[in-house]
C-alpha cells in the first residue's frame, strides 16, 4: 500500500481551514454551476447525460464535506451566531429576491412563498436544520441507519415544502456520514489504487450516463417528490428500492470524486475558501440570463455545441464569483456581523471552521 499523503492545513487565530477541504468545494461547486446551467437543456440527450451524472452525486459530494465541517457544533452562542448571520440572512436575502424576480418574468409563484424554497435557497435551509439537530445525530446509537431509514421512508408520506424538508431528509444520510468521517478515513482515500479504481468509476458513471439516461425520469435525482407522485408514479416498493439505489451510487460517486481531489494548496485552495458567495451569487446570473435576454432558448437550436458552450461559459463564471473581489463586495451584505442583534460573548472564538460550504 502506498504512503498517504496527510491533510494539509493552514490555522489562523479564529478557525481551521483545511487544503483538501478548500479543493474540494472549489470542484463540487464547478459541478454546481454546471448543472444549474445544464437544466436548461435536459430535453437534449448530449446535455441530459452530463447534467445525470454531476445530479448523480455533486449534492452528495457537496452534503458530506458539510457535515465533515459541522462536525463540531455544540450550540454555542458564537455558534448560533455564526449560522444566523451566514446561513438565516443569505437563505431569506436569495429566497425574498430570487421570488421577486421569478414573479416580476413568470407571475409565478403566486402568491409568494417565503418559506417554501423554490431553488438553491433550499440548501441554507438544509444546512441550517441539519446544524442545529447535530447534536442528536452525534447523541444516537444508530445515526447513519436511522438516517437511511428515514430517507427511504420519507418518500413514502405526504411532507410539507416548508424549509425544504422533503430534500433535506432525503439527502440527510451524506451529512450524518459526513459527521462521522475523521481525517484519517479522508487519507484513506488517497490510496493510489483507490483513486485510480475511482476515476474508473466516475468514468464509467459518466459514459452510463450519457448513454443511457434519455429514458430516464430524471426527477428522481431532485430527491423531492413523494414515489407516488407525477412523475416518478412509483409503488412503495419501487420507491424505496429508486431511493436506495441512489444513496449507493451518491455515495460511491461522492467519496470515489472525493478521492481524486488534491490534497496540497494551490490556487483552488484560494478559490474554495470562497465558493459561498459564488452557490449564492450564481443563480441570479443564470435568472438574467435565462429571462431578461432570452440566451438559453437562442442556444437551443444548436444542440450539443450549446451545452459545451454552456458548460464553458459556467466554468469562467464560477471562477469569476470565487474571486477576491466578489467576496469583499458581499461579504457585508451575506455574512452580516449582526452585533446589534446578540448579546457580547464572554468566550473566546474555537479555532474550528463551520463555514457553510
Amino acid at each position: 500500500m502506498s504512503q498517504l499523503d496527510p491533510l494539509p492545513q493552514t490555522t489562523s487565530a479564529t478557525k481551521e481551514r483545511v487544503a483538501y477541504l478548500d479543493n474540494a468545494r472549489y470542484w463540487v461547486m464547478l459541478l454546481v454551476v454546471i448543472g444549474h446551467s445544464l437544466t436548461q437543456f435536459t430535453q437534449m440527450d448530449s446535455a441530459r447525460g452530463v447534467y445525470t451524472w454531476i445530479y448523480a452525486f455533486h449534492m452528495p459530494f457537496f452534503i458530506l464535506i458539510s457535515g465533515y465541517t459541522a462536525r463540531h457544533y455544540m450550540g454555542d452562542a458564537r455558534q448560533v451566531r455564526r449560522i444566523v448571520s451566514t446561513l438565516v440572512v443569505p437563505y431569506l436575502i436569495v429566497e425574498i429576491s430570487m421570488q421577486m424576480i421569478l414573479r416580476y418574468y413568470t407571475d409565478s409563484p403566486d402568491p409568494y412563498m417565503f418559506l417554501s424554497p423554490q431553488w438553491l435557497a433550499w440548501f441554507m435551509a438544509a444546512l441550517f436544520v441539519w446544524r442545529i439537530t447535530t447534536p442528536i445525530w452525534r447523541a444516537l446509537k444508530y445515526p447513519i441507519t436511522t438516517s437511511i431509514a428515514i430517507s427511504l421512508l420519507v418518500g413514502l408520506i405526504e411532507v410539507p415544502n416548508v424549509l425544504a424538508l422533503p430534500k433535506i431528509l432525503g439527502f440527510l444520510p451524506f451529512y450524518v456520514v459526513g459527521l462521522h468521517m475523521t481525517r484519517e478515513r479522508f487519507e484513506m482515500l488517497a490510496d493510489t489504487r483507490i483513486r485510480i479504481a475511482s476515476f474508473a468509476v466516475l468514468a464509467g458513471a459518466f459514459w452510463y450516463c450519457y448513454t443511457y439516461s434519455s429514458g430516464w425520469t430524471l426527477d428522481w435525482l431532485l430527491w423531492k417528490q413523494r414515489y407516488d407522485e407525477d412523475p416518478l408514479l412509483a409503488d412503495p416498493l419501487e420507491g424505496v428500492m429508486q431511493r436506495g439505489e441512489l444513496l449507493v451510487v451518491g455515495f460511491v460517486l461522492a467519496f470515489a470524486a472525493l478521492s481524486l481531489v488534491p490534497r496540497g494548496r494551490s490556487w483552488t485552495t484560494r478559490m474554495g475558501e470562497r465558493t459561498f458567495y459564488c452557490y449564492l451569487l450564481h443563480g441570479y446570473v443564470i435568472l438574467i440570463l435565462r429571462h431578461e435576454f432570452e440566451v438559453f432558448d437562442r442556444l437551443q437550436p444548436y444542440g450539443a455545441e450549446a451545452a459545451l458552450v454552456t458548460i464553458i461559459v459556467a466554468t469562467v463564471v464560477a471562477n469569476l464569483l470565487m474571486l477576491k473581489i466578489v467576496s469583499t463586495v458581499f461579504r457585508p451584505i451575506f455574512e452580516p456581523r449582526l452585533t446589534w442583534l446578540f448579546r457580547t460573548d464572554p468566550t473566546p472564538a474555537k479555532p474550528k471552521d463551520i463555514s457553510p460550504t
